[in-house]
This record gives structure tokens, C-alpha cells and sequence, in this order.
């Protein structure tokens, strides 16, 4: 079992930046590739970048490369989405979540996060 709780969301102007935190519990952290994903409202969850267990692998949707970056402490048990030049399109609620398996897509993630909201005004 792993427990994962969001934390950093916010109002932010658009140009601005935000760093979300999501802390898990369980001792099995380090051997779960995580997953960020975004929800907007009347949208399907989107993926949004993920990174393998060692933090070797990682990937971007096409939409944030360049501006968000994600990383991990395996020794913090913590996954982060630094999140800069933000965009009004980027206002969702962001999910983590946890996977062991190097995925893109969310049903392939068994465990998930309550989620945080991010709002960028234009």
C-alpha cells in the first residue's frame, strides 16, 4: 500500500511559478515509478510527466516540456513538479500518483493522491 498526499497548489499569475510536493508513505516508495496528471473541469485526466523509480527515466507531455520539471527523493519518500512560465491552461487539479510500472496512461497507476488545485490568471 501506498498513501500519497499533494501538497504546493495555488493561485498564481500567468508567467509565474509553482512546486508541487507529493509525500508518500509506505516503504515500497522507491520502487514505484510516480506519475503527475491534471484534471480540468468537463476534461478527462491528462497525463503530465512521470519518472521511474531510479529517476533515470522521465517523461514530459508535449504541452509542458521545457516549463515543468519533475523530480524525486526516494530518501524523503517525496516526488516534486517544479512548475514555471505557467500558462492560464495550465489550471487544473494535479494528481500524483504511483505506479510499478514506467507508464503513461492512468489506468496503469494503482495508487493515487486527493489531488491539489493549481489556478493561473491570465
Amino acid at each position: 500500500q501506498v498513501q500519497l498526499v499533494e501538497s504546493g497548489g495555488g493561485l498564481v499569475q500567468a508567467g509565474g511559478s509553482l512546486r508541487l510536493s507529493c509525500a508518500a508513505s509506505g516503504r515500497t516508495f522507491s520502487s514505484y515509478a510516480m506519475g503527475w496528471f491534471r484534471q480540468a473541469p468537463g476534461k478527462e485526466r491528462e497525463f503530465v510527466a512521470a519518472i521511474s523509480w531510479s529517476g533515470l527515466r522521465i517523461y514530459y507531455v508535449d504541452s509542458v516540456k521545457g516549463r515543468f520539471t519533475i523530480s524525486r527523493d526516494n530518501a524523503k519518500n517525496t516526488v516534486y513538479l517544479q512548475m514555471n512560465s505557467l500558462k492560464p491552461e495550465d489550471t487544473a487539479v494535479y494528481y500524483c500518483a504511483a505506479s510499478p510500472n514506467y507508464k503513461r496512461t492512468p489506468g496503469e497507476y494503482d495508487y493515487w493522491g486527493q489531488g491539489t488545485q493549481v489556478t493561473v490568471s491570465s
